[in-house]
């Protein structure tokens, strides 16, 4: 085990629009900008953080949700040990989609990858999915569930902890994982560079 402690892939999944990059940003970085720019292709941060005792690095890969980068979402699946699928609580079709990412991940990832829905941007008054219906969702797909808020913070750190913890969990996924040297990555210009996010980091 090297010094910086274990490397853990993890990748944002869902719909255009949902609030990936924003779940991402605020988790990174403790910002939030509400009008960022969709995602082409994929972005890509690192966090790291003490689980339980244990340090972890997490490599975190924010996928494009509109359809033209769709191809390009399979090549990243390899050697991801956490998914998060976002939808947006103020839009039912959004929710309805994390279904074809759900197709998506069978095809490509590991049955023992944990995987973890996310309802989006509660700090909206206008829901058009309840929390009783995501979570009988996330139930009858053996899903990890939470809900949150990029803007206000609500539910952020949580939701990566609780991915994190299950990951921990299930050693399979990390111990002597063939992609093990993908993912053990160096110091990133992100943390040494408090300014990184600039034109860059404008996404959604």
């Amino acid at each position: 085990m090297e010094p910086a402690g274990l490397t853990l892939k993890l990748l944002l999944v869902g719909d255009s629009a949902v609030g990936k990059s924003s779940l991402l940003r605020r988790f990174t970085d403790g910002a939030f900008e509400p009008c960022l720019k969709p995602t082409v292709g994929v972005d890509f941060k690192e966090k790291k953080m003490v689980v339980e005792g244990r340090a972890v690095r997490l490599a975190i890969w924010d996928t494009a949700g509109l359809e033209r980068f769709r191809t390009l979402t399979p090549s990243y699946y390899r050697g991801a040990q956490g998914v998060v699928l976002v939808y947006d609580v103020t839009r039912k079709d959004t929710f309805t989609g994390v279904g074809k990412w759900l197709n998506q991940l069978e095809m490509y990832t590991s049955s023992s990858v944990v995987k973890m829905l996310v309802g989006n941007k509660t700090d909206k008054p206008d829901r058009d999915v309840e929390r009783k219906e995501a979570l009988q969702f996330a139930r009858k797909h053996s899903l990890l569930f939470i809900e949150t808020s990029a803007k206000t913070e609500d539910g952020v750190q949580h939701a990566f902890e609780e991915l994190v913890i299950k990951i921990l969990q299930t050693p399979d996924l990390w111990e002597e994982s063939p992609d093990k040297e993908g993912v053990q990555l160096r110091e990133s210009s992100a943390e040494q560079n408090k300014g990184f996010c600039g034109a860059y980091c404008a996404l959604i």
